[in-house]
């Protein structure tokens, strides 16, 4: 609101042009130049002092728009003006400045706070226009397909053909599966895609997820389940098959000493005795190797929870070290620690343990036919806070057959092994909200990643 000094202000400016005009008029009419002139020339200046009242005004406000135009928030108007009217509207431009500014600082804020959340996603997120142009793509979008950057959906064609055809195509669909196959491992996503508008433009939204650790936690509990049927119909079956036995066993020695006391055995009674013998014990042994396995592969199922703390990876890679040093010293292994900056995990140490001596042991194994053997335990902490830990050796590697079955229970190819090691290893990465993954090359090595 403009006050009423500016009012005044403008209605005397006014008279004082009008009655100048009057005056130059007046002695005009009477001949007198000179005094005419003067008038003239005062109604000059007062005319240029209004137009630069107004001007000024103008001119600030014009200011005002094109400063928010080019998102300027420092204007700031002289608020101590003699005239109330000027000194309220530079307060009120001021206090929209403010405004506009706060507003603008807090849609940064809230932008940068979501982008950062999509950074930080788990799932990976693309942005597609119509013409195919990628708009955004978070890291994890960039780190599940192993590309970077990612500015147009061409792009996917080499990634996975399957992927691009299906987002060529299709604007909305639910969960799909797709399988993405690069040079370091076999991932399984699930995708989703909506059409959104946005201020008139049409984008695709897609998200993708890694699903593969949901998959081996339902495989894990799947072989849970069917060894707990298995090794409970197993010891029902043979549990009374190994008593009956051990107590014929019983019964015939008690028999055959009997006979030979009373002396009335002949050479073809004694030799279908020995047989019986020989049968029983058999059964016997059987039953009780059978039992044995039995058990072994209960371990699989009795994996207790962690019981976490913080745990400084150097020092455990040393201790891992000197359990096996006299193997590594016999087998003349170059074992190399690496971990270039101190990193510490939250887990259970015992079992962290366990799973680094199974891996360690395994590698050690696999070395029986190379020279130059080499180990090479490593361990660092990723930006995402993640904590992976690597057992590198260039032993005698795994097939791509063996790759896909090394983490099944009861699969071994080790003559004298059970196959349970791996198994259980990575049920207990997994109960500490980990993966345990696997890299190999046939006759170049195998490389294990523990990811907590």
């Amino acid at each position: 609101m403009i006050s009423k000094k500016f009012y005044y202000i403008l209605i005397i400016r006014l008279l004082v042009i009008f009655f100048s005009a009057l005056a130059m008029g007046f002695f005009f009419s009477k001949e007198n130049y000179i005094v005419m002139c003067l008038f003239i020339f005062f109604i000059l200046i007062q005319t240029s002092f209004l137009i630069k009242f107004f001007n000024s005004t103008n001119r600030k406000i014009a200011y005002f728009f094109k400063a928010l135009l080019n998102e300027d928030f420092t204007l700031d108007f002289n608020e101590n003006r003699d005239i109330s009217s000027i000194k309220e509207l530079n307060i009120n431009l001021n206090k929209l400045t403010h405004k506009f500014q706060s507003a603008h600082l807090h849609n940064q804020t809230q932008e940068r706070y979501y982008q950062e959340l999509i950074k930080q996603a788990e799932i990976g997120v693309l942005t597609i226009n119509t013409k195919g142009h990628i708009l955004l793509a978070n890291p994890r979008a960039e780190k599940l397909l192993n590309h970077t950057p990612l500015t147009h959906i061409k792009q996917l064609e080499k990634i996975n053909t399957e992927l691009y055809q299906l987002l060529c195509n299709t604007l909305n669909f639910q969960r799909k599966l797709i399988q993405i196959n690069n040079e370091r491992e076999s991932i399984q996503l699930a995708i989703k895609a909506n059409s959104i508008n946005l201020n008139g433009n049409q984008l695709n939204l897609i998200t993708l997820q890694d699903i593969n650790s949901e998959l081996d936690t339902k495989e894990t509990d799947s072989w849970i389940k069917l060894i707990q049927v298995l090794t409970h119909e197993m010891m029902n079956s043979i549990a009374p098959i190994t008593s009956i036995s051990e107590s014929l066993l019983k019964q015939h020695q008690n028999n055959k000493s009997t006979s030979n006391i009373v002396n009335d055995i002949d050479n073809e009674q004694e030799a279908y005795v020995d047989i019986m013998d020989k049968g029983l014990r058999i059964i016997k042994n059987q039953g009780d190797d059978l039992i044995r396995f039995v058990e072994s592969y209960r371990s699989f199922l009795n994996v207790p929870k962690p019981e976490k703390k913080l745990i400084n990876i150097a020092k455990l890679f040393e201790k891992i070290e000197l359990l096996f040093e006299k193997q590594i010293i016999q087998k003349k292994i170059d074992f190399k620690i690496v971990v270039p900056h101190e990193v510490t995990v939250y887990a259970d140490e015992q079992q962290l343990t366990q799973v680094l001596l199974n891996l360690v042991k395994n590698a050690i194994q696999s070395l029986h036919e190379t020279t130059n053997s080499k180990i090479e335990l490593t361990a660092k902490a990723t930006q995402d806070s993640k904590k992976i830990i690597t057992i590198k050796d260039n032993g005698i590697g795994i097939t791509n057959e063996e790759m896909d079955r090394i983490f099944i229970p009861f699969f071994t190819t080790k003559t004298n092994g059970s196959g349970v090691g791996l198994s259980i290893s990575k049920q207990i990465i997994q109960l500490h909200g980990g993966s345990l993954k696997v890299q190999s090359v046939k006759n170049k090595g195998s490389l294990f990643s523990i990811i907590l």
